[in-house]
């Protein structure tokens, strides 16, 4: 099942006035950054990111949303954590997108 995150083919969609942005977390890495997308064996699409951070007690949550605040340059405080917790696939919401939000986030293929 594909889900509603390989739409289009991207990692990302619109839920109303925000964003919705599918992750793939690999923590314990030798750097944070953001890699690029990848595809999962049922064709989903997701942003790749990489952090130094271990996953204990959200430590490399946090250190994905700083990640993405600094390379977005967005405030901390409209990026939420929305779904995967305790997982490798993520789902982050992003408040009040623009048109603008869009093109930075389609950059980062």
């Amino acid at each position: 099942m594909a889900g509603p995150e390989a739409d289009a083919g991207r990692f990302f969609k619109p839920a109303g006035d925000d964003l919705l942005v599918f992750v793939r977390l690999t923590p314990r890495s030798d750097r944070d950054a953001l890699t690029g997308t990848v595809a999962d064996a049922a064709g989903a699409v997701r942003l790749a990111a990489r952090v130094r951070a271990v996953p204990e007690a959200g430590k490399a949550n946090a250190a994905l949303i700083a990640l993405l605040s600094k390379t977005l340059k967005l405030p901390k405080s409209r990026l939420a954590l929305v779904a995967g917790e305790t997982q490798r696939t993520k789902t982050v919401r992003i408040a009040a997108a623009s048109a603008d939000l869009v093109a930075a986030l389609e950059k980062l293929r």
